[in-house]
C-alpha cells in the first residue's frame, strides 16, 4: 500500500460533487434514524441495521467494491473480540457493512465529545477508551470484558489510530487483554483497500476494491492477562498474514516498518 498519487481535477470533481453529497447525506440522515430508534431501541437490534444501511450507502456512494474473504470465521463463535488494522476513516462504514451481526466498538473517548457523532456513539452503545490517562485506561477495558462475558461482541482497532502511511503499525494489548479477560476466542481481521480508498489527511474517494478477511480465530482457554504481550505478537503476525494473501508488497511493507 502506497499513498494514492494527486487525483486529476476531473477525479476530484467526481469525488467533490457526485460522491462526498450523497455520503454526508446518507451519514445525516441514517444517524438521524438511528437516534431515533435508541429512544426506544433497548437491545441496538434496529440501530444496528440501519448502521448496516448506512455503512453499504457509504461504501456505494464512495464508488467501491466490498468483498469479504473467511466469512465463515466472523460466524464459528457467538461472541469473540474482532481486531483489525486501522487504515482510514472508511473502516467503520467497511466493518459494518461486513460483520453480520451486532456488535460494539472500542473507541477513542475524544469522539464522544464531537457533536452528533459523539451522541451517536453513546446512545448505540459504543464503548469509551481514555487512552492518556492509565487509570482510566483500565476502567475502559474492564467495562469492555465486562459486555463481552455479557454476550455482546467487541471490535478494536489495537494500532490505537490510523496508519499515516498505509502499513500495518505496532499493536497495543487492549485486544489481547479483553479476550483473554473474557476467554473468548481473538478473530483476526485485515482491511485492505481502504488506506487507498481515503489515506489520512485526504479529503477525497479513490475508488476501488475493499477487502475484509477474517482470519482463522485464536483461542485464549486457559490464558492469563501476563500472555496478553504474546498474544499481541500473534495477532499482528496473523493480520500481517492475512495481508499477505491479497498483497504480498503491503505485508513485507509492514514487517519493515
Amino acid at each position: 500500500m502506497s499513498r494514492p498519487h494527486p487525483m486529476p481535477r476531473l477525479a476530484r470533481w467526481r469525488s467533490n460533487v457526485l460522491q462526498a453529497p450523497p455520503f454526508f447525506l446518507a451519514t445525516g440522515i441514517f444517524g438521524s434514524l438511528s437516534l431515533a430508534a435508541s429512544l426506544f431501541d433497548r437491545h441496538g437490534h434496529l440501530q444496528y441495521r440501519i448502521a448496516r444501511l448506512w455503512a453499504r450507502a457509504c461504501i456505494f456512494a464512495s464508488g467501491s467494491r466490498l468483498r469479504i474473504l473467511g466469512e465463515e470465521n466472523l460466524r464459528r463463535y457467538p461472541v469473540a473480540v474482532y481486531a483489525a488494522n486501522h487504515t482510514s476513516y472508511m473502516d467503520t462504514p467497511v466493518v459494518f457493512a461486513a460483520m453480520p451481526f451486532q456488535f460494539r466498538i472500542l473507541a477513542k473517548m475524544e469522539l464522544w465529545s464531537l457533536p452528533f457523532i459523539g451522541w451517536h456513539l453513546n446512545r448505540s452503545g459504543q464503548i469509551p477508551i481514555n487512552t492518556d490517562n492509565p487509570r482510566a485506561t483500565l476502567s475502559s477495558l474492564a467495562a469492555a470484558a465486562k459486555a463481552v462475558r455479557n454476550g455482546m461482541p467487541l471490535f478494536v482497532f489495537p494500532e490505537g489510530g490510523r496508519t499515516t502511511d498505509g502499513a500495518l503499525q505496532p499493536f497495543m494489548n487492549g485486544a489481547a487483554y479483553l479476550a483473554i479477560r473474557a476467554q473468548v476466542p481473538l478473530v483476526p481481521i485485515a482491511l485492505h483497500g481502504v488506506y487507498d480508498l481515503m489515506p489520512i489527511h485526504t479529503h477525497h474517494f479513490h475508488p476501488g476494491t475493499l477487502t475484509l478477511i477474517a482470519g482463522e480465530p485464536i483461542p485464549t482457554a486457559g490464558l492469563t492477562t501476563r500472555d496478553a504481550d504474546q498474544l499481541t505478537a500473534q495477532l499482528r503476525d496473523a493480520i500481517q498474514q492475512l495481508l499477505a494473501q491479497v498483497d504480498p508488497a503491503s505485508a513485507l511493507q509492514s514487517q519493515t516498518s
